[in-house]
């Protein structure tokens, strides 16, 4: 066994214990006779004395350690005089006298310090390094967050009956939303899968499959211009819901978030039941559609508010034509049908639709679904697609829905915009292992890179011209 205990977790009841630690070092003073030793793992630190009368030999390879050595130590648990405990540290009340010490692997000088919250230092540098910049204490805090939040999450879902279901990754170019990801298909040359967006139609057929309660934690890629709350793909919790009302959804996302912001993240709820305003209320009153109702913009509160009956369409002046606020499969509100049937005043037609914003930031968003084929046609129609481009596009769905579709709904966030805004994060590179940077490489991997030409050759495609 290479170790028995964390650093981080010796307390004054390990006192006169040997143990055996594992970790890196974070800092070594040298006081003449004694060697101190800083020795971090993923729970902590743990100060280590070496002392020459105790071991020789451990404090011989003591003069030898460098930070961010490996090493893997025994010894025995002591109190810190009283005088000299450290109340900044939660195992300040004791130390450990070692009596061997083995290197593990030795270090280079890591390029920037593991020590403090980092934000200084140059982002790209970070996320190249981000195996190092994951050590410090900060990084590795969100991670364990981030870990319990999903864990709750599960458990809540799954005691109110939902099942995580997975859908797949190789899916249907769509038409609306961000450009999508392609993948080159091999066995079927000049097609192309996409990557999801979301699993917008998946979700559906599931509720078409009788599944009636499902969610999951998807990974979505959208291939857009990024910002500090974008990131080119993403973790989302999708819930969906058959045989339901909007509001037995915006009840349950309501109960759900209350419980993990005050049960998880300890955080104060400004407002219960969260307060609700309409899309219009919304942007007359405060010019946006996610706002901030915080009563002290500086407070660490959590002000939660609904903004509903969104508009179904919006127009776009680039491209001169109208598109979807949401998604072409948000329901119409019902007074709106004959709008719809029309096709005039499309800007006024309002749809199911509803968003939950946290401190002005979206969480989460979604929409009652169209389970009427000719309703669904009708919008696609008004968008622009053509008879045959709904058959090619979509042809496959309004078939499901010509097997008793029950009513259904959903909702879903994206997870790591969520939990940057509940752990006070502005960049929301902080919350995933592993980021793009804002100019869209992965940096720890050098991607992406240019491939091998055979392996173009095998997806029949040839490469015209390289960008500089």
């Amino acid at each position: 066994m290479l170790k028995t205990n964390y650093c981080g977790k010796l307390t004054k009841d390990d006192i006169e214990k040997t143990v055996i630690l594992a970790g890196w070092v974070q800092a070594r003073r040298d006081h003449g006779k004694l060697i101190f030793l800083d020795l971090r793992d993923r729970e902590g630190i743990a100060q280590i004395v070496v002392n020459p009368e105790v071991s020789a030999e451990a404090h011989k390879i003591a003069e030898d350690l460098r930070d961010e050595f490996v090493v893997q130590l025994t010894g025995i648990v002591k109190r810190r005089p009283e005088k000299l405990a450290n109340k900044d540290l939660k195992t300040g009340e004791i130390e450990v006298e070692a009596r061997e010490i083995k290197i593990l692997a030795e270090s280079k000088t890591p390029p920037f310090s593991i020590i403090g919250d980092g934000y200084k230092i140059k982002e790209d540098l970070r996320w190249q390094y981000r195996y190092l910049d994951l050590r410090r204490s900060r990084a590795l805090k969100i991670l364990k967050k981030r870990a319990i939040a999903t864990d709750y999450i599960r458990h809540f879902l799954g005691k109110k009956g939902f099942l995580e279901i997975e859908t797949p990754l190789l899916t249907k170019a769509t038409p609306e939303g961000a450009r999508d990801f392609l993948t080159p298909s091999r066995m079927h040359p000049g097609k192309f899968y996409a990557l999801p967006q979301s699993p917008q139609q998946y979700k559906q057929l599931l509720m078409i499959a009788g599944v009636e309660k499902y969610f999951q934690f998807p990974r979505c890629l959208r291939d857009e211009d990024l910002r500090a709350d974008r990131l080119l793909e993403f973790t989302q919790l999708d819930i969906e819901m058959a045989f339901c009302e909007q509001e037995d959804i915006l009840n349950l996302t309501e109960e759900l978030m209350i419980g993990l912001t005050s049960e998880v993240f300890k955080k104060e709820i400004e407002e219960i039941p969260f307060p609700r305003l309409t899309h219009k209320q919304a942007t007359e009153k405060y010019h946006s559609d996610k706002p901030d109702l915080r009563k002290d913009k500086k407070g660490k509160k959590m002000s939660f508010v609904w903004v509903l009956d969104f508009p179904m369409f919006e127009y776009h002046e680039e491209e001169k034509k109208w598109g979807p606020q949401h998604h072409p499969f948000t329901a119409i509100n019902p007074q709106d049908l004959e709008l719809l049937k029309k096709g005039e005043d499309l800007g006024k037609i309002r749809a199911a639709q509803y968003d939950l914003a946290l401190n002005g930031n979206e969480i989460f968003g979604g929409s009652m679904r169209t389970t009427e084929p000719e309703v669904l046609s009708r919008v696609f129609k008004l968008l622009g697609h053509s008879q045959k481009e709904i058959e090619e596009r979509f042809g496959h769905l309004l078939t499901a829905f010509a097997y008793g579709v029950p009513p259904h709904g959903g909702i879903a966030s994206g997870l790591d915009r969520l939990l940057m805004v509940l752990l006070g994060e502005k960049n929301i590179r902080e919350i995933v292992p592993f980021p793009t940077t804002g100019k869209g490489t992965t940096a720890v991997m050098d991607a992406p890179s240019r491939v091998d030409p055979k392996q173009l050759r095998d997806l029949h495609i040839k490469i015209t011209d390289y960008a500089s």
